[in-house]
Formats: structure tokens, C-alpha cells, sequence
């Protein structure tokens, strides 16, 4: 029991098809004095036994005497300052996960963070709760959205104590909503018995599935939208085009578009952005029409969309180089995913403005997109 085993079921989950996308989620493993922790930025898929923080827990623990100002850029600032002085002598070069404060509350050795397709469409759907309490009766807990960092820990922190005190037992299960699932165990074993059950019970009502075959990266004047959408981005960007089944379905008209027209998780903001852009098909030309869309968008927006969408065309993933262009694809594609999969729970359910501005802001979400395109 250990670090050799926290690296294992990191890889497992890290390259299980559909549990993490772009380098997402978190593990960890703890004993009674020390919390290793996945540092932030890194990829749960090849992590080594270095990429985990040491974390000394009575430093941790220190962290709730403390009283935070109501300031959310003055607070999660100073919470991160404590998170960086509670790493253990010789993890100074290295940064925890921003949700270590929640790892280490959970009462089990064993701590897998994942943001699963599947389960995102119970978390992102309008019935969401509703149906959690259904399915895993009283084996889970809901956390309603709210802000990363501090005020989820703090969130659950409360929730935990409250289930503990109704039943006696402590919760193996956490949903968040529009985030995705903490599960613990003392065993790898047992960790992995909690996600069959969570999966398990969310595949029985999965009716329809997204269908993205029939890919095509080039297609009609797609390489010359490409190259005026470059051109309007910052200086030295990219467009990548993609069309497949489900995207050509999703761009047959802003009404076919709007299951996707704004953020579902923070994962899908860092990578792809909170506010993709929809152009009619009478948009694109003369090209002054589209420079006006764009920069209207900007103005509106306040940021260069990551996502383009043209109809009757197909999609560009947008970013300053080829391989951010494509990580915006495949992060638009989970939101396609997610979408489809909430459908049985009432629809898909978007984040609240206020919590995706806190996201597009974070200084953390800004590290971790920066350290997780460079991998």
C-alpha cells in the first residue's frame, strides 16, 4: 500500500478511455502524517512516482484554523500560499493540485478524481441531483456548482460532516456538479469497485451515444475560413478544422448548436473555451463580415473564442499552435459527449456566468492550461 500503487491506478484511470482528457483529474494517497498528491499540470496517464507532492498534513489541517478575507482573488492568493507551505521539505519545485485541501479531508488512503463523459452527463444535466439520489440512493454525496479551490473544499468539508453525522458512515462517493467525481477507498481494489458501480448504474440509462466518424479535416472552403480565423486570432495562431457526424449535426443551425453554446465543466473553459462561436453560413463573406463578428464577439466576450463553429461546415479548434487548436477539438468534442449523455437527466445544464468568469480569471486554471499544453 502506497506510492506504487497511487501510480498504478493513476495510469489506469489516466488512460482509461473516457475518465480524463487533456491531462485532467487528480489522485492521491495518504498516510497519517503525509498526503502525495498529484502535482498540478501533470499527466495522470505517465506520471511517476516524482509527480506526486509530498504534503505534510498537519500543515494541511492548519490551513481551516485560519480566516480567509470574502475577496475571492485576495482568499484563493493566500490559500495557495498556505498550500505551498505545507509541501514537505524538498517538494519546493513542485505544485499540488489545487484540490489538495479536498483530498485530504476524504477519510480513506486512496483518492481518484476523475471527470468521466458518463458521469458528467448525470453532473451537467438539469435533474442531476435528483436522479444521483436515485441511483446511488444514500452511497453519494451531491455538491451543488460553485467555485474551485477553497470554497468547494470548504463546500464539502460540510457536506462530509453532515452525511457522517445522518449515517454513521463516511461517503465513498462525491458528485459535483458541473465537475465531475471524487471516489475512496483504502484499496486501489475498492477504488476501482466504486467507479464499476458509478459507471454501471449510469450506462442502463445511456440510450444514444455521440457519433463522430465520418472525420474529415479539410471540406469545402474550409482551409480558407481556416486561414482568415488565424488571421483574426493573435499573431502566430492556428486553425484546425474537423467535421464528423456529430459535429455536421450540431452546425446545422444556431438552434442545433445551442447544447454546446457555453461551458459545462472548468475543464472545458481551459482548454476550449466558455464561449465557442457560431457563424451563420451568410457570415462569411465579403470577409469585413466576419472580422465584424469576430471582433463583436471579443467585445462581448472580453477573449478570442477557442472554438468556431461554421454552419453547414464543421468546426476549428483556434489556439497558438497546432496542438492547442486540437486539444480545443477534443474538449469541444466532451462537450458534444456530456450533452448527449445528459439528455436522459433532463438536459444539459450550463455553468453559471458568474462561475465561469471565476474560471476564465484563476491564476491556477491559467497555470494549469499553461504546464498542460506544454506535456
Amino acid at each position: 500500500m502506497g506510492l506504487a500503487e497511487l501510480t498504478e491506478i493513476s495510469r489506469f484511470y489516466g488512460s482509461a478511455s473516457g475518465y480524463v482528457i487533456a491531462g485532467g483529474g487528480n489522485t492521491s494517497f495518504k498516510d497519517q502524517e503525509t498526503l502525495y498528491i498529484k502535482g498540478s499540470g501533470t499527466s495522470l496517464a505517465a506520471i511517476e512516482a516524482g509527480g506526486f507532492v509530498r504534503m505534510d498534513r498537519k500543515k494541511l489541517a492548519l490551513i481551516w484554523e485560519k480566516q480567509y478575507g470574502d475577496n475571492a482573488d485576495e482568499r484563493e492568493q493566500a490559500v495557495l500560499a498556505d498550500l505551498m507551505a505545507a509541501r514537505s521539505p524538498g517538494e519546493e519545485n513542485k505544485r499540488p493540485s489545487v484540490e489538495t485541501l479536498l483530498h485530504d479531508l476524504l477519510p480513506f488512503a486512496y483518492v481518484v478524481h476523475t471527470h468521466p463523459s458518463l458521469v458528467n452527463g448525470l453532473c451537467c444535466s438539469k435533474d442531476g441531483e435528483a436522479k444521483a439520489s436515485e441511483l446511488f440512493g444514500g452511497e453519494a454525496v451531491w455538491i451543488p456548482s460553485c467555485n474551485p479551490g477553497y470554497v468547494l473544499s470548504s463546500l464539502v468539508k460540510t457536506a462530509l460532516g453532515a452525511y457522517r453525522s445522518r449515517t454513521g458512515k463516511n461517503a465513498a462517493i462525491i458528485l459535483l456538479q458541473n465537475h465531475g467525481v471524487f471516489a475512496g477507498a483504502d484499496s486501489t481494489d475498492d477504488i476501482k469497485a466504486v467507479y464499476g458501480r458509478i459507471m454501471g448504474a449510469l450506462e442502463k440509462y445511456i440510450k444514444e451515444r455521440p457519433d463522430f466518424s465520418n472525420k474529415a479535416e479539410e471540406y469545402g472552403n474550409s482551409r480558407e475560413i481556416a486561414e482568415q480565423l488565424a488571421r483574426l486570432a493573435d499573431k502566430g495562431s492556428v486553425a484546425v478544422f474537423e467535421r464528423n457526424n456529430g459535429f455536421a449535426r450540431l452546425v446545422e443551425d444556431a438552434s442545433s448548436f445551442y447544447p454546446v453554446s457555453s461551458a459545462l465543466t472548468p475543464d472545458h473553459i481551459v482548454y476550449s473555451g466558455s464561449d465557442p462561436l457560431f457563424i451563420n453560413a451568410e457570415d462569411l463573406s465579403p470577409a469585413p463580415r466576419l472580422e465584424a463578428l469576430w471582433k463583436g464577439h471579443l467585445e462581448k466576450t472580453g477573449r478570442a473564442p477557442k472554438i468556431a463553429a461554421v454552419q453547414g461546415l464543421g468546426v476549428f479548434g483556434i489556439g497558438d499552435s497546432e496542438k492547442t487548436a486540437r486539444l480545443a477539438l477534443s474538449l469541444f468534442a466532451d462537450t458534444a459527449t456530456v450533452s448527449v449523455y445528459a439528455r436522459p437527466f433532463g438536459g444539459a445544464l450550463f455553468m453559471d456566468r458568474d462561475k465561469i468568469d471565476f474560471i476564465n480569471n484563476w491564476e491556477v486554471e491559467q497555470y494549469r492550461a499553461k504546464v498542460g499544453n506544454a506535456i
